[in-house]
């Protein structure tokens, strides 16, 4: 048995946490530069909130149906779901992180003398007392029912936010409920070859023959048809798989027209591609970096990247920025105004295996671990950061977040204070 724990509207949930005050209001948060929707509560949903809408054309509604407007913090929202997956580990012999607001759990090899669903409603509680973030619950024999069980406490109210399709017969009737479009692993495009076959809802393609689907749309599609059977076909992914590619771009707040900003903004994303290199405690050789202007913009168009190899595998920040100086200074052109920019980090090693070159013409540098570990146990620690000085202080370039609620529970500074 599975169970797929989804936070409900995660970073709207995440907002509300430290402002109960917005409870049962509409609430949105929206993309960098405060550019459009990305995430709204139920009763944003309900005031006809598209996702995905641009925040300038909704502004005076929103203002008019008094739908509080967030900025992105990912600061919080990362740190929040650190803390819901590490409660849900508790829960289960093993678990996946399938993405920042949701994770499976497998009861494989528990002793069961409990209902599975007053055992969901357990987990739902304390997920809630410990985080004050509302999950949905999904519990089934495979991965892909599991997903639609969470869909259906999501869907249906009554359900009081637990779905538990142990039951055959269960699993039927709301397999006849979903459209094939809801079906985990069914895209859009399958979904409408689907449709042209007759296959409207889930319990159609669970009933198609798994040999017809398996010649018309491949393995992958007839695996989800057993897995709506209540076939295993889907094992569970205990181990992160390693990226094979660092991305961090941002788009700028203003226009960048001078190479002094753009390099303090080159430094500032090596930092971070860097530090997320580190967390995944791999080692890069390759840097690229890319800057661009806006299609949609008055002015010149231009866009340009460029790639440097490094002699030997390195984490180190410092290797890392010089890298994307050498690349910005390759292409970059005065006479335009570039609208963002971005650093790629790829060809990993693992960095408890990297083999160094000893005849290298340059080495890494002395102590680099170490000193690397001391930097981020200060810039994790929420007391403070420490930055190279490339980065500078008054930055010119930092995307908008005009409605950026403070990171509570990763900077001291910015907990809120209660007075008597």
């Amino acid at each position: 048995m599975f169970a797929l724990v989804d936070v409900n509207s995660f970073y709207t949930s995440c907002e509300r946490v430290f402002r109960p005050d917005l409870t049962g209001k509409p609430v949105i948060v929206l993309s960098n530069n405060d550019g459009c929707v990305i995430a709204r509560s139920a009763e944003a949903k309900a005031l006809g909130i598209k996702m995905g809408a641009l925040y300038y054309e909704c502004r005076d509604f929103c203002y008019k149906n008094n739908v509080t407007v967030f900025s992105s913090n990912y600061a919080l929202y990362g740190d929040m779901s650190s803390r819901v997956m590490t409660l849900l580990s508790s829960f289960a012999p093993a678990t996946e992180i399938y993405s920042i607001d949701e994770a499976f759990l497998d009861f494989t090899g528990m002793t069961r003398t409990f209902s599975l669903e007053d055992y969901g409603r357990e987990i739902q509680a304390a997920i809630l007392q410990k985080t004050h973030l509302p999950v949905g619950v999904g519990i089934a024999p495979t991965k892909t029912l599991a997903k639609l069980a969470n869909h259906a406490a999501k869907t249906w109210k009554k359900t009081g936010g637990v779905v538990d399709l142990s039951d055959p017969l269960r699993q039927r009737k709301l397999l006849a409920l979903i459209p094939i479009s809801e079906v985990w692993g069914i895209g859009r495009r399958i979904s409408a070859r689907l449709n042209t076959m007759g296959i409207r809802t889930a319990l159609d393609l669970a009933n198609a023959a798994p040999a017809t689907i398996r010649k018309t749309f491949g393995v992958i599609t007839e695996r989800t048809l057993r897995e709506l059977n209540g076939e295993p076909c889907i094992e569970l992914e205990e181990v992160r798989k390693v990226k094979q590619q660092i991305l961090c771009s941002r788009s700028f707040g203003t226009k960048v027209t001078d190479i002094v900003t753009m390099r303090k903004a080159v430094c500032e994303y090596a930092e971070r591609s860097a530090e997320k290199l580190r967390e995944e405690k791999q080692r890069c050789r390759m840097i690229g970096l890319f800057v661009q202007t806006s299609r949609h913009a008055n002015g010149p168009d231009y866009s340009n990247s460029a790639n440097i190899s490094l002699e030997y595998p390195s984490c180190d920040t410092r290797d890392i920025i010089n890298a994307a100086m050498r690349a910005l200074d390759s292409i970059w052109c005065d006479g335009y105004r570039y609208y963002k920019a971005g650093i790629i980090l790829s060809d990993f090693t693992d960095s408890a295996v990297t083999q160094f070159d000893m005849f290298a013409t340059r080495q890494p540098f002395k102590n680099s671990d170490e000193l690397m570990k001391t930097m981020d146990t200060i810039n994790n620690s929420g007391l403070g950061r420490v930055w190279f000085a490339g980065k500078g202080s008054d930055s010119g370039y930092k995307m908008k977040r005009e409605m950026l609620s403070p990171a509570y529970t990763t900077n001291f500074s910015q907990l809120p204070v209660v007075k008597s």
